[in-house]
Formats: structure tokens, sequence, C-alpha cells
């Protein structure tokens, strides 16, 4: 297996050496309490202090406090309470407080979700606002001018999770001159690679995060100016001068520490010249790899670590499956919404096209990263492209080397579309084309040079002439009528009926009209996934509970049937991307499994096929479209690649 190239830095990073090491030797030699006023504790406690002693020089706090917590989530919660308490407490004394909570557009969800919950828990009611930004993501001024008189607590950030937009918090400053409102901004992504001098700014609040810059996960900082209201989020033994209650995380503490005498010694992070440059490298080549490729923000006014772009007619799933597959790690956003299948908020906030907004990916790097991850990383990128070039996706003509015939299944949001392709005519037939498919779909026949033949819909009675019948190369293609304005195709080889294109139909409607080993190919993941028959769902009630394989019973397997035969179900474009070596295994994409389920079915011998892909979602699919056809010996990789054991050596 190939190394990893990491660039999803914004979510998290890897813990700095120097950091383990710090916490090892905290936990080791430091291990007292920092209330104990023994000689063990006091121990302790000096550590930390010279912790938040370096802490305050590097941000310039001032007057200002530091307080320790579990990491920006904590800190963003007790900012949103200080402030909301102290609203509260104005209101009742007969005070005139603003009407507005404001934040940003494009702050991270954690803002707007604490703001709501403390304005229902606390009874303020007030109105939250969402503070427009421009197209470049900058909060716009002139709204936050005409917002301020009636604002009584403003959220902000200081450089953008997503697009790493860096936020005018000097233009923010000089209009919230003179305003009651207080100000928290979510200073997160600016650790490490802004220069911040917080107590000479109005700032009130300032929530931080470790594991943004080579700390562990849960220990973060929250810098609170002086004179600024406060209120605990965690009562108890007073820890922090009150602030924040609970024993501190010491080791934790310890390794953030490290990180941050790091950026105050200097010489181990890159330095800003060589992030930019590093930049650069990336976004040539992605330019090289991706014709159309759009960038959604501005590298002037962007974090030089941060690239956030779109591909015209490609998903951020297909970008994200195949720099996976070249052992690339990037994101379709922010880490805490990437599981949730949505157009990127912070993008449509921009003002984006829909298309660039739902097919985003951010590519990320910390200030630690060496020009040797840069350069392979530039080097996968660009495999990434000519995998997809040659898979016919990005427009471009192919080689040749490959061409697609028989059946292809395209599924979006859960609806499928069937390709009909006949490589000797280059005719294609679409069955319930999607219009959000067009783009991929003409791509696809112009670089592989096919046209399309013919549109026909189970559901709109799209169908060519008025005969039930047409020819399609060496097969007939037949209509059947089933009311209600719905039709099912066969398609046929003479008098045998090999695939029948079903739509929504319910397996009740096809009796009688399709024969019972027909392969039935529906038209939504609900109705089925792939595909199934008559006779096998008559029969699915076998048992599949020896399907799932781990890499242990994987490795027994393969040792006790030699004959087993590995099966890819990653499409083409993510095997091509990744580095050769590792078992050799036959490649049948999900989208072509239709087109390889005939023959496995009628081979006498039904070796075990094992089924793998990426996370183990798709060969699953495989696995039990083959065990409810008949095929008692199919099996897949229960986690995928992403999990399996290196000695198995399976491309990845």
């Amino acid at each position: 297996m190939s190394k990893e190239i990491y660039l999803d830095g914004n979510a998290t990073t890897c813990v700095l050496p120097a950091a383990i090491d710090a916490a090892v030797q905290a936990m080791r030699d430091c291990f007292g309490n920092p209330s104990s006023t023994h000689a063990t504790g006091l121990k302790a406690k000096a550590m930390m202090d010279t912790v938040r002693q370096r802490a305050k020089r590097l941000l310039g706090v001032g007057s200002g406090r530091i307080m320790f917590n579990s990491g920006a989530t904590e800190g963003i919660q007790t900012a949103v309470l200080s402030a909301l308490c102290a609203l509260r407490e104005r209101r009742e004394k007969g005070e005139t407080i603003g009407s507005l909570l404001v934040y940003g557009a494009t702050e991270h969800k954690a803002v707007p979700e604490a703001l709501a919950h403390w304005n229902r828990l606390l009874g303020l009611n007030l109105e939250l606002k969402k503070l427009p930004v421009d197209g470049e993501g900058r909060h716009d001024l002139a709204a936050l001018r005409a917002l301020a008189p009636q604002a009584a607590f403003v959220c902000t950030m200081a450089a953008n999770n997503e697009t790493g937009v860096v936020s005018d918090l000097a233009g923010i400053a000089a209009v919230l001159e003179g305003s009651p409102a207080l100000w928290m901004v979510d200073c997160v992504q600016g650790l490490g690679k802004l220069a911040l001098d917080l107590g000479n700014t109005r700032i009130d609040y300032a929530p931080f995060s470790g594991h943004k810059l080579y700390a562990p996960k849960g220990i973060g900082m929250l810098y609170v100016r002086e004179g600024a209201p406060y209120t605990p989020l965690v009562m108890g033994g007073g820890q922090e001068a009150g602030l924040r209650s609970g024993t501190e995380n010491m080791a934790g503490i310890a390794a953030l520490g490290a990180v941050l005498a790091a950026l105050e010694q200097g010489g181990t992070f890159r330095t800003p010249a060589e992030l930019h440059g590093f930049r650069d490298k990336l976004a040539a080549s992605l330019r090289a790899a991706f014709p159309g490729i759009v960038f959604n923000a501005p590298f002037e006014k962007a974090l030089p670590t941060t690239l956030n772009f779109s591909v015209p007619g490609l998903s951020s799933k297909e970008l994200l499956d195949v720099f996976d597959a070249a052992n690339v790690r990037v994101s379709a956003g922010s880490a805490c919404s990437a599981a949730k299948a949505a157009p990127s908020y912070v993008l449509d906030a921009m003002g984006l096209p829909n298309w660039r907004s739902s097919s985003a990916v951010r590519m990320s790097f910390g200030p630690l990263v060496s020009e040797e991850t840069i350069v392979e990383a530039c080097a996968r990128i660009e495999r990434c492209g000519q995998a997809l070039r040659e898979a016919g996706m990005l427009d471009t003509p192919t080689s040749g080397a490959s061409v697609p015939e028989g059946v292809l299944q395209l599924s979006l949001g859960g609806n499928h579309t069937w390709l009909l392709l006949d490589a000797p005519s280059r005719q294609c037939i679409a069955i319930d084309h999607q219009a959000e498919l067009a783009e991929r779909v003409d791509s696809l026949l112009r670089s592989h040079s096919y046209q399309l033949a013919a549109r026909i819909g189970t559901r709109d009675g799209m169908w060519p002439g008025t005969a039930d019948s047409i020819a399609f190369g060496a097969h007939a293609l037949r209509r059947v009528a089933l009311g209600d304005g719905q039709q099912v195709f066969l398609l046929c080889c003479g008098d045998k009926v090999e695939y029948a294109f079903t739509g929504l139909a319910p397996l009740s409607a096809l009796e009688g009209k399709v024969p019972a080993d027909a392969l039935l190919c529906a038209g939504r993941e609900d109705v089925n996934a792939c595909c199934t028959s008559l006779r096998a769902e008559a029969q699915a009630a076998a048992a599949n509970a020896d399907m799932n394989l781990d890499s242990i019973s994987l490795a027994r397997l393969l040792e006790s049937h030699p004959q087993a035969v590995l099966v890819d179900v990653r499409e083409a474009y993510e095997q091509a991307a990744c580095i050769p070596g590792g078992r050799t295994a036959q490649s049948v994409p999900l989208s072509r499994l239709a087109a390889f389920v005939p023959g496995w079915l009628a081979s006498a011998e039904q070796a075990p096929l094992v089924f793998f892909c990426r996370s183990g979602n798709r060969s699953a699919k495989a696995a039990q479209c083959l065990r409810r056809l008949g095929y008692r010996n199919a099996f897949h990789l229960s986690g995928g690649i992403a999990l399996a054991s290196p000695a198995l050596a399976l491309a990845a």
C-alpha cells in the first residue's frame, strides 16, 4: 500500500512528535494535581503556568485571560453563555440591550447552534441574524453597519474552515467602534497561521482548538478580554481560577505547550512564503489534472494552507473517491458536516452557483508539511486526473484502451439511470435519463465516440416510434406496458430475456410479464440497489450471515480456496488512480455489475467471489446482489480497504 498523503489539515492534524513526548513526560513525571499544595502538585502547576504564559505571549493577550478547556466547541459555548447571561442581567436591570444576535453566514455550525440553544434556555428570545458575506467570502461590512445599532452580540471568525478566507477583523472592529455589542471571534483556523494580537483589539472572546495545529484532541483554550462578562460553563472545584472547574488535562496542556513552544522558538514550521509556494504547486497540478477547475475563494484573501475547488461535471463524492483511491485524503467541507450529503452552506452564502457548492472539495495542509509530501501529492493529483480522463469523465478524448460496453448503471440521489452500450456500432440507449446526469452522460459518450440513439423512460412513456421492439446491435429491446403510464423494457438476445429495466414497478406487477430469471434493473435505490430477479426475490429469505469477512477471515478463505477471485467494485477511475501493486483482482465497477452477473451465474464451478471497495458499502451491495440471485459463494470485505490489514496487500 502506498504512503498516505494527508491533505485535510483543517479537519485535524497529526500530533507533533515533541507534543507526544511532552504528554508522555507529563503523565510519567509531572502527574500531580495542579491544585495540590505539595511539591508534586506544585511541579504540575508550574508546568501549566509556563504553558499559559507562553500562550499569552504568542496571542498578545495583554491583561486578558487564557483558560484551558476541551476545545473550540466548549470555548464557543462558554463565550455564548457568558455574553447572553450578561445581556439578560442588563435587561433585568432595565438597561437597553440590542435585539439581535448577529453571526456570520459562513460561521462553523457550532456558533449558530450555541446561540439558538442558550437564547432559548435563558429565555432571552432575541433574534438570530445572519451577517451576509460577499462573493469572496468576506463579511459584508455595509450590512454589519446597518445591523450594529441593534446588535447585542456579534460572532465572526478569523479564517473560514472550508475556504480559508481570512476575515477583515480590523474592518469589523471599525464598524463596531462605539457599539456596546459583545464580540466573539472563532480563532480555530488562525492559530499558527495568522498574527494575533488579541489584547490590542476589542475582541471579547476567542476560542482555540489544539488538534487543528498538531496538539491532541481534547485540549483547547479560550481568550477572555479584561472586563468582558464571564459565566462559567462548568462549576465545581474552582479550577482555572474559577473560570472552568474540573481537574485540568495536564497531558493535553503539556502537548499544547510543546506546539506553542515550537511556534514561539521558530524553526519547526514552514514560513508563510514556503506555504504560499506549496499552495501554488498544488494549484498548478490541479489545473493540469482537471480542465475547467474553479477555485472557490481568491488565494490573495485566503490562508495559504487551504484550497477549495469545484470541477465541472464531477461531484464531490467522485473526486473524493478518486483521491482516496490514490491515498490522498481530502474532504468535501467541514469534517463535522461531511457525512451529510448536502451542498456547502458556506459556498451558498457566497452566492456561488449550486453546481459549485454541491461539488466542492477542500484540500488543506498544516505548516508542518514537507516539500516531499507536496511533490508526491502533485504527482498523485495528476494521476487522478489521468484516471478520470481515461474513464471518460472529463470530456476529453481517451486513449481508447478501455471502451465501455453492455449495461452501465449511473446513480444520483437514489435514482438509477441505465445506459445500454453497443461497442461495435458505438450506439447508446439511455433509460430513465436524469437531467442532472446529462453533462456526465454526454462527456462519457463523446470521450468514447458513442452516439445517443434514444432516450426512453419507464415512467414518462418515452419510446422511439410506434413499434414495440427496436433493434440494438445483436439484441432487441422490447417494451411492455404495465398500465398507469408505466412500462418496462426487456433486453433480449434471440428468445432469451437477459435484462428487464423496471423503473419503480413493484414485483407483483412484473409476474407473468418478465421471466423469472431475467435480471431486474430497478429505477431507484430503495427498490433495488443493483439487480435481482423474480426467482431470487422469492428465495430472498436465504441467510447471509457468513457474507461479511474481516481481514482475518478473508485471509483464511484465500488460503483454503486458492481459486477464490477478488473483485474490485470501485469505479475504473478509482482503480486507475491507485499506485500499482498488491494482489491481483478482477475489475468490476459496481456500475458495471449487471453486465457481469450472467456470466457468474452461468459458471458451474461458482468459485468464491470476494468483493471489496474503499469502505465496504459498495462491496456489500454487490455480494448481496449475487447472494439473492443464488450465488452462495459471494462475500465482501467488511469495512473495505480502509480497515483492511496491510498484510492482505489489496491495491490502494
